[in-house]
């Protein structure tokens, strides 16, 4: 453990170290080094005796010891000695920490004995771990406070990569839509001509027609039928003084839209303008298109027929009505 460790670094034996952790319930370096500094004087330290029994450990009798046993207690080596820096330890368990901790590895047995501390060094020692574990806590404390500041940088940058993401999904959408709208435009634009190259080919016919079924040769005294024919022409005159159509679409919500088309123009071409500006009916086909007065509901073959022909020039209002 890296209590017992820290202990034995300070000059206690394992055997301390361990008795001091477990009798403060393992609750850190701190408090086991203040009850081992507390009883560092304490003789049950080292007869064996538990805090707080009452059992007591005899010393035996004083025996008369031969003068050549004296001598050789003398020389008996007493701690370890660090050749390299001089530092003694009680056991061999001290040596080993301080030989992996500095990478000394040149020790000697010493007949010195390690004194105790003296109570200046106990205080030393205890402000050095003080400030040894002051210094972890301030260490641990930066390294949470740069981890808190990674995951923010990580948090705000993947915040950032999902919005460039979402902007570059919106700008394909706007591009998809602004593409989209631009070919049907182009489509529109084609329907329109071919709207207006069939009106013109329906005109040539007709004029076709009628140039076929004139007769140049006719008696001068049918005067009925020449009656009729001014009427006839003032009428289609007064229609061709005409080039436009203004025509007033009325929807079914109230709402209004309101274009002039070419008076030579089908009636295709205000169904195909209907389809484009109202969205209700961009994708519909069975509305209905009429006029009220004089009162007419215009059919599939009326959608063939020019303006001028259906009497919706030089200005109509049309009624929208959806099909059932």
């Amino acid at each position: 453990m890296a209590e017992i460790q820290t202990l034995i670094e300070m000059g206690f034996s394992k055997e301390r170290a361990e008795k001091a952790l477990a009798i403060t319930n393992y609750k850190g370096v701190e408090p086991a080094m203040e009850w081992l500094l507390a009883h560092a004087d304490d003789p049950q330290m080292e007869t064996g005796q538990t805090v707080g029994g009452s059992s007591t450990v005899t010393a035996p009798e004083a025996t008369p010891v031969v003068e050549s046993a004296e001598a050789q207690s003398a020389d008996e080596a007493k701690s370890f000695k660090c050749d390299e820096c001089g530092k003694l330890f009680k056991d061999q368990d001290e040596m080993e920490f301080h030989a992996a901790k500095t990478n000394h590895s040149s020790f000697s047995e010493s007949t010195e004995e390690k004194k105790p501390l003296t109570e200046e060094e106990k205080k030393a020692q205890l402000a050095l771990l003080e400030e040894r574990m002051k210094q972890k806590r301030k260490e641990r404390e930066e390294r949470e406070k740069a981890e808190a500041l990674e995951r923010e940088r990580l948090r705000i940058k993947s915040g950032k990569d999902l919005q460039d993401a979402r902007l570059r999904l919106q700008e394909q959408e706007m591009m998809k839509l602004v593409e989209q709208r631009r070919r049907e435009k182009i489509e529109d634009q084609k329907a329109r001509e071919r709207v207006r190259a069939q009106i013109e080919a329906d005109k040539q016919a007709r004029k076709l027609a009628a140039s076929k079924s004139s007769t140049p040769a006719e008696p001068a005294e049918t005067k009925p039928p020449m009656a009729a024919e001014p009427a006839a022409a003032t009428v289609t005159g007064a229609c061709r003084n005409y080039e436009q159509a203004r025509i007033q679409l009325r929807l079914p919500d109230g709402k209004a839209l309101l274009h002039t088309f070419g008076a030579k123009e089908q009636l295709a071409a205000v169904r195909l303008f209907l389809q484009m500006n109202a969205q209700e009916f961009a994708q519909q086909e069975n509305f209905k298109l009429m006029t009220t007065f004089p009162k007419k509901i215009f059919t599939s073959d009326d959608y063939e027929k020019p303006l001028e022909l259906l009497g919706l020039v030089p200005s109509a209002v049309i009624i929208v009505s959806k099909g059932v």
